[in-house]
């Protein structure tokens, strides 16, 4: 048995200031073009779920030059109503099960402008996701960006590259809907994840680099997975409960329509999308109300303004400054909780 030393999530460090030259947040670039088919836009992505990755997400996250992974249960026609504009910043998303595979093959078939297709599935480790990857790169060669995971170590972004992945999601468990590590006893603590998987990363010649997926709660937390080395920064339960999340339900106490957030592996997604849990699985996810939260642009507009500040504190005027110049400090206390958080 082996017992690996401490590992740290984005609570556990902060960012050192330093001497900049950067004056002004509006010096500072998030843009960033990356990928086998180059792309060029803001590398932070709504997850692929059902209450975030959304046609009106994207619509919305389009203005902002944000990419959306689409949830997987959208059909064709859903896929090909998008403006030209709005496919190039969204994924579709397919997972292990036939029918959203056939949804993005018949997408395929005709003439669109994804440049991303999102391969998902909870365990990026097992020999059928695996082979799934590489059935896609042999399918469709360089027509498209594949985005695989998930999965938290080097060895597993490796193994995914091998197949074909340019781009690998990292993180087990550490979203806020997400029970794995509770239900299971796996995982692995956020920062150090994203962070020992991009410096191995540089070593995959041709691989454009990892999307660090959950575990963010605050815009620094964004902040310190593109100072990890991040390439692009996934986020669902900060996009949660807008306008323009999926989720909304009629409660009948309060009379209105609330906005819900919820695990793609919890009992209720597996309910509400395939009619049933199998027996041979626990759930491992929840369902939670959140708060309204209006419209997401205004969260889009915070997020990019921590990071843009986060970049003036060490000198960085785009996202591989804030890389190559950020040194963290570890921590027992990451802020003042004493008006709440």
């Amino acid at each position: 048995m082996q017992i690996k030393e401490t590992q740290l999530d984005y609570s556990d460090v902060l960012i050192v200031p330093q001497a900049s030259k950067v004056n002004s947040r509006s010096d500072v670039s998030l843009l960033r073009t990356i990928g086998r088919i180059p792309w060029t836009g803001v590398p932070i992505v709504a997850a692929n779920m059902a209450t975030t990755g959304t046609l009106n997400m994207a619509e919305a996250l389009t203005k902002h030059m944000w990419l959306t992974c689409l949830h997987k249960h959208y059909s064709t026609n859903d896929l090909e109503s998008l403006a030209k504009d709005v496919q190039y910043f969204s994924a579709p998303t397919i997972g292990m099960d036939t029918a959203s595979q056939q949804t993005f093959y018949k997408v395929m078939e005709k003439e669109n402008f994804f440049k991303f297709v999102c391969i998902d599935v909870a365990n990026g480790y097992i020999e059928s996701f695996k082979t799934l990857v590489k059935n896609i790169r042999s399918k469709y060669g360089d027509r498209v960006n594949i985005i695989a995971g998930n999965v938290v170590t080097p060895e597993g972004v490796e193994a995914l590259w091998i197949e074909g992945a340019d781009f690998v999601k990292v993180g087990i468990g550490p979203g806020s809907a997400c029970t794995t590590r509770k239900m299971t006893g796996v995982g692995y603590p956020q920062f150090s994840a994203v962070h020992h998987c991009a410096e191995d990363a540089k070593n995959l010649p041709g691989f454009s680099g990892i999307v660090a997926d959950g575990g963010c709660v605050h815009p620094g937390d964004v902040a310190k997975a593109f100072a990890a080395g991040a390439k692009m920064v996934m986020l669902g339960g900060m996009l949660a409960g807008h306008d323009e999340s999926g989720g909304w339900e009629y409660d009948y106490a309060q009379g209105k329509s609330v906005p819900t957030f919820y695990g793609m592996a919890s009992e209720h997604a597996m309910t509400n999308h395939y009619n049933h849990r199998p027996e041979y699985r626990c759930a491992e996810g929840k369902k939670i109300v959140v708060e309204e939260r209006g419209e997401v642009a205004n969260t889009v507009k915070e997020i990019m303004g921590g990071v843009r500040s986060a970049c003036t504190y060490v000198g960085a005027r785009d996202l591989n400054e804030l890389h190559n110049n950020a040194q963290f400090v570890r921590v027992n206390n990451q802020y003042n909780k004493i008006f709440g958080e």
